[in-house]
């Protein structure tokens, strides 16, 4: 099973693709409809969540061990140590490497039904992702990513410690970063400068959301952590009662965005897909991305 990083290595910028496990029957079905059209433009790699709190630890595992056996696609699990005991993670992390899947997202994860809540570890389990990471490694020949805050994590005080704590789980053995969500390519070319700057040159990667309803806008919001920039309120707000003209301005919007992260050398284009494959799909064709197999 090929690597993310060796996926990386090829020439011109590449996209993933990120799902999300299903919750019923026709979930599922939609996530296999986005999931075969999404293979026929080659990404370079897909990733299937893990749920707040391992609520979809069951799910996570049965879509990636599908993707691993079925598709094209090289996968990369998520993994979170919310809930679980070391002897739990060591499990799924051996069904991990049972049914080929050699890429992982370690990640610690929120505190279950609050992001923002006290975090309680286990009483058997980790309390830092760098463990976590540390126990992946431990285990096979895996390639590991972790997450990264653009704007800080709400837990960091500032941005200084923020980078020092994203640098040690790099240290302790991550090959790359995805960040989350954010509004303007400069926020994510400073965490990209942070990290360098720290002596780390671990692979720096942007989570990307296609802002195609009002919806999606605010939960870009929620999830980033930071408020929007007024410029970009300015532009989409407006068009509230519009949807139509809101996609095409929410699209072009994003459009502008990665260009700008292509244009400064970023290698991959992380993109939120919420199990639906038209609104990536126009932006793969927009950007002229370069499937991994070219």
């Amino acid at each position: 099973m090929t690597s993310v990083v060796e996926r990386l290595q090829g020439d011109g910028p590449q996209f993933s693709i990120e799902f999300f496990p299903p919750r019923d029957e026709a979930d599922e079905a939609t996530l296999w409809r986005s999931i075969r059209e999404l293979e026929s433009y080659d990404p370079a790699y897909m990733s299937i969540t893990y749920g707040a709190g391992g609520s979809s630890r069951d799910g996570t595992i049965r879509s990636i061990a599908r993707v691993a056996t079925e598709t094209t696609l090289v996968p990369m699990a998520h993994l979170t140590a919310v809930n679980h005991s070391v002897a739990e993670l060591r499990n799924v992390i051996g069904w991990y490497a049972a049914v080929g899947v050699r890429n992982v997202l370690a990640l610690r994860g929120d505190p279950p039904g609050d992001p923002y809540g006290e975090w309680i570890p286990h009483p058997d389990g980790l309390n830092y992702a760098e463990e976590l990471v540390e126990l992946v490694r431990s285990l096979g020949d895996f390639c590991v990513g972790v997450s990264a805050s653009p704007y800080g994590h709400p837990r960091s005080p500032d941005l200084e410690s923020d980078t020092k704590y994203l640098v040690r789980k790099l240290r302790a053995g991550a090959d790359f970063a995805i960040a989350q969500l954010f509004f303007e390519p400069e926020i994510f070319l400073r965490l990209r400068d942070r990290v360098a700057a720290a002596g780390c040159d671990a692979l720096m990667l942007p989570g990307i959301m296609p802002l195609t309803t009002l919806r999606t806008l605010h939960t870009t919001i929620r999830l980033s952590g930071a408020p929007a920039p007024q410029t970009l309120l300015d532009r989409l707000e407006p068009l509230s009662e519009d949807p139509k003209a809101f996609r095409a301005e929410g699209m072009d919007v994003v459009t502008e965005l990665c260009e700008r992260l292509i244009a400064e050398g970023v290698p991959n284009l992380h993109f939120y897909t919420f199990n639906r494959s038209k609104a990536t799909s126009e932006l793969i064709g927009r950007l002229g991305l370069v499937p991994a197999r070219a």
